[in-house]
Order: structure tokens, then C-alpha cells, then sequence
């Protein structure tokens, strides 16, 4: 069974940056497209970034543009979301995912396998 593990939450200051990870085990990273979200208490998991298996194409949601970066190295089958100028409103758990059959890449229901989360907190 294969799994996903997140690391590098925090509790930070507004302007701060921090690096997430999610490793993976157990499947085919460098064949998978991956993405990450992000849900605060009560709301809705939301879109945060995907990248192809290459990494030849990415997409971020507009809330985050130009301040959060999504990478991934193959060889360590390891994502990451490199986050800068953080903000209050991105306090949440930020989950990694694996791309599934069908769904839209910035919808949850577009993938298949979720990591169990990591929290971010960022303080005013």
C-alpha cells in the first residue's frame, strides 16, 4: 500500500516562508501527477498547486501566485510547495495528493491518494 507523508508545517510570522515536503512510498511518483491543497476549519479543501510528472507544466491557484512555488524531485520521490510571504488567510492543514482518473487538477475530486497532512500556521 503505497503512502504519501507531509512535513514542514508550522507556526510562522506573516513574511515568513516555509518549504513543505510530502514523500512518497510505496507508488509511482515520477509517473504521477501530484498536487497540494490546503483546508481551514470549516471550509472547503481548496486548491493550491499541481505539477505534471516532469514537471513541464504547473499550475498554482490565483490566491497564491508569485508567492508559492511547487517542485518535485523524482529521483527522491519527494514534492514540495516552497512558500513565501505567507499570510494569515493560508493557515490551514495542507495536504499532498496523487493525481486519480477523471476530476479536474484543481478539484479535489480529481485525485485519488492524500497524504494525512500538515499543519501551517501563520500568525499576524
Amino acid at each position: 500500500q503505497g503512502q504519501l507523508v507531509e512535513s514542514g508545517g508550522g507556526f510562522v510570522q506573516a513574511g515568513d516562508s516555509l518549504t513543505l515536503s510530502c514523500v512518497a512510498t510505496g507508488l509511482t511518483f515520477s509517473n504521477s501527477e501530484m498536487g497540494w491543497f490546503r483546508q481551514s476549519p470549516g471550509k472547503e479543501r481548496t486548491f493550491v498547486a499541481a505539477i505534471s510528472p516532469q514537471a513541464t507544466r504547473k499550475n498554482v491557484a490565483r490566491s497564491v501566485k508569485g508567492r508559492f512555488t511547487i517542485s518535485r524531485d523524482n529521483a527522491k520521490n519527494t514534492l514540495y510547495l516552497h512558500m513565501t510571504s505567507l499570510k494569515p488567510e493560508d493557515t490551514g492543514v495542507y495536504y499532498c495528493a496523487r493525481r486519480g482518473f477523471g476530476g479536474d487538477y484543481d478539484s479535489p475530486s480529481g485525485y485519488g491518494f492524500w497524504g494525512q497532512g500538515t499543519q501551517v500556521t501563520v500568525s499576524s
